[in-house]
């Protein structure tokens, strides 16, 4: 499977302005740090991780939202490979159809002042793909295949349910037939009886229409639904890459241990080892570390943990030693 795009040590860092009274604050936040990711053409990839871990902020420098503090970003366009890390503003103009985005809450991402005709056809009059008949055919028609009723693209956002403003989100962001898409949290802000809902449009769509996701969360039982690969962040770096079933069968970071526990089980009979919970709450991205980021807060850490950090990913210096728990480890035993 080719790929579409590669990022290189891409970091990401913020620095403070003015505080409390007026006091100058020039901490300096490392949000992402030397990430390194390949993204498929064709598959959905997974960003997971505690709020604060960076993952949203690396989602923002894919879309250059964000413009990178450092590193590259391959991106393998219609008019062949650039690197979205050094583009102007103007140059990036062309490839925002091609690299597109669904938000989080549907209530809050569409002007409630404009029809659903408008919010859906606005990418295409921005950059000036279509217009008159063939742009309310092209709305149209990405209604419809977003499960829509065109005849009721002349509505206002307040007119419909939670679950249908999402899907006039994904239409607005399928509309420009993109190649890859960044959903952060897309189904995060919706009933749980619309979410899978939503989540088999989106899968139905990217059969349908060659899609790439990097799908954003920190719900794992819909990354393990929706995702082929599952990129593990903690404070700002990816500590574990595997292909879903892989990682959710034996994980290989103490880290991706402890946020499998966290994944409801349905058998009562099954009580989490509430000894690989890690403790605390993640540090702050602006400290300086040396050593494994995650030594304070794991059960398994020994000295080289503080003093050394792991250079290749799965970022633990006792990979190939532990036997960490899966999902599934406790149905196993109880079977």
């Amino acid at each position: 499977m080719s790929e579409i795009l590669r990022v290189e040590g891409l970091s990401m860092r913020f620095t403070g302005g003015a505080g409390l009274f007026g006091r100058r604050n020039r901490a300096t936040v490392h949000a992402v740090d030397d990430v390194d990711l390949v993204v498929r053409r064709g598959e959905t990839l997974g960003l997971v991780g505690e709020s604060g871990c960076g993952k949203t902020t690396l989602g923002r420098c894919i879309l250059r939202a964000h413009k990178p503090s450092a590193g590259r970003m391959i991106y393998d366009s219609a008019a062949g490979p650039v690197d979205l890390a050094a583009l102007s503003r103007a140059e990036l103009r062309p490839l925002r159809t091609e690299i597109r985005t669904v938000f989080q809450d549907p209530n809050s991402s569409l002007n409630p002042r404009m029809t659903v005709r408008q919010i859906v056809a606005e990418p295409l009059v921005v950059n000036r793909l279509a217009s008159g008949s063939e742009l309310t055919d092209r709305v149209a028609e990405t209604l419809r295949r977003c499960g829509l009723r065109p005849e009721l693209m002349r509505r206002y956002p307040h007119a419909f349910s939670g679950g249908e403003r999402q899907r006039i989100g994904i239409a607005r962001a399928l509309v420009t037939e993109p190649q890859l898409v960044v959903a952060d949290e897309a189904v995060s802000a919706l009933d749980v009886s619309v979410r899978s809902q939503i989540l088999n449009l989106l899968e139905d769509l990217q059969d349908e229409l060659g899609l790439t996701y990097v799908f954003i969360s920190h719900d794992l039982s819909v990354i393990q639904h929706l995702c082929d690969r599952v990129a593990v962040m903690y404070l700002g770096r990816i500590v574990e890459e595997a292909e879903t079933e892989d990682l959710f069968e034996q994980p290989r970071h103490p880290y991706t241990e402890a946020l499998l526990r966290s994944v409801p089980r349905p058998d009562p009979r099954l009580r989490r080892r509430d000894d690989v919970l890690p403790a605390g709450e993640v540090p702050s991205p602006s400290e300086d570390f040396t050593g494994c980021r995650f030594q304070p807060r794991c059960p398994y850490a020994q000295p080289i943990c503080a003093a050394e950090e792991p250079e290749s990913i799965p970022r633990c210096h006792f990979t190939d030693e532990l036997s960490l728990a899966g999902v599934y480890t406790d149905l196993r035993q109880t079977s």
